[in-house]
């Protein structure tokens, strides 16, 4: 080669002719048609899917337009994809028949995931408090291994943010919300059922969250025996007995069948009891208007033998 000649080597085609733009579209993220059994869920999922009302007319959409906004999933070392944004509607899709879903793949580590798929699905609406729970525990344990800055300070409150203030920041809740929520993490699965179903109020579900497990079933035990759930101040006692040493079965039966306040006022009259007294074809609605028909008739009786 001559001493002077330039060492020029030429593109091809399409580099020389894309542009900025189509450079960065094939750098973008692609949409990629994945089978549905390679699909897998986040390990500890912590959000409920159920076969529910809203989940059939996913169904319904799913059978009438497929599944319209893709599904994010990692790859897994073991082989398959895991889902972090997309358990509904991997689930309607495989109820409606699917052979595949539209799938966006992403190399992500486990902390990130977390926080993906925490925010992605705490946007829902009727979250359970289980799942409120166990999401703001996963999403503060990633934020906390990923060094999340403690330092920052609000400008509203003049107070340095800890990890707690950015979990609950986005979901509309304070540091000491998301903390009391993560505390019911701590309740045997049955009272953390009982919370979800509403059988048991979220203050005394926080208290009751203190009693390690055996005492917790053992509170379990005296409340199915005295069909009374806890009020805050029984389970705020329950607890304050157990840091003392204070507490047993016993102690919680005692407790738990207590009259509340509430209870004071109500006449309760057991259905067996009145069925006595009505034809077995008679509805609750008409065994009440009788029963208030009589006493407006025996008010009168009363009123007229006091004015003699």
């Amino acid at each position: 080669m001559p001493k002077g000649s330039l060492n020029v080597s030429l593109k091809g085609a399409d580099d020389i002719f894309s542009t900025e733009e189509s450079r960065q579209e094939q750098q973008r993220e692609q949409v990629q048609q994945i089978p549905i059994g390679e699909l897998f869920p986040f390990k500890n999922h912590p959000f409920k899917v159920l076969d529910d009302e809203s989940m059939q007319r996913t169904v319904e959409s799913v059978e009438q337009y497929g599944v319209l906004s893709p599904l994010i999933a990692r790859p897994r070392p073991e082989g398959g994809y895991e889902i972090i944004s997309g358990h509904r509607r991997q689930h309607a899709a495989q109820l409606a028949g699917l052979e595949t879903l539209p799938v966006i793949v992403r190399n992500m580590d486990d902390d990130a995931s977390v926080l993906l798929m925490v925010d992605s699905n705490l946007q829902r609406e009727n979250i359970l408090p289980s799942e409120r729970a166990f999401a703001y525990k996963m999403k503060l344990e990633a934020l906390k291994n990923q060094g999340a800055r403690s330092d920052l300070t609000s400008a509203q409150v003049g107070r340095k943010l800890e990890t707690a203030d950015i979990v609950g920041q986005e979901a509309g809740d304070s540091r000491n919300q998301v903390r009391r929520f993560i505390r019911l993490t701590s309740l045997v699965p049955e009272l953390l059922d009982m919370v979800d179903e509403k059988k048991i109020a979220f203050n005394p579900a926080v208290e009751l969250s203190y009693l390690d497990e055996a005492q917790q079933r053992d509170f379990l035990e005296a409340m199915e025996d005295t069909q009374n759930a806890p009020s805050l101040s029984q389970a705020q006692r329950l607890k304050k007995l157990a840091q003392e040493g204070h507490f047993s079965y016993d102690v919680a039966f005692a407790i738990m069948g207590e009259e509340k306040k509430d209870e004071l006022d109500k006449v309760v009259i057991k259905n067996d009891t009145l069925r006595k007294y009505f034809p077995r074809s008679y509805t609750p609605k008409q065994m009440e208007d009788t029963i208030i028909k009589l006493l407006e008739q025996w008010q009168r009786k009363q009123q007229r033998q006091n004015e003699r």
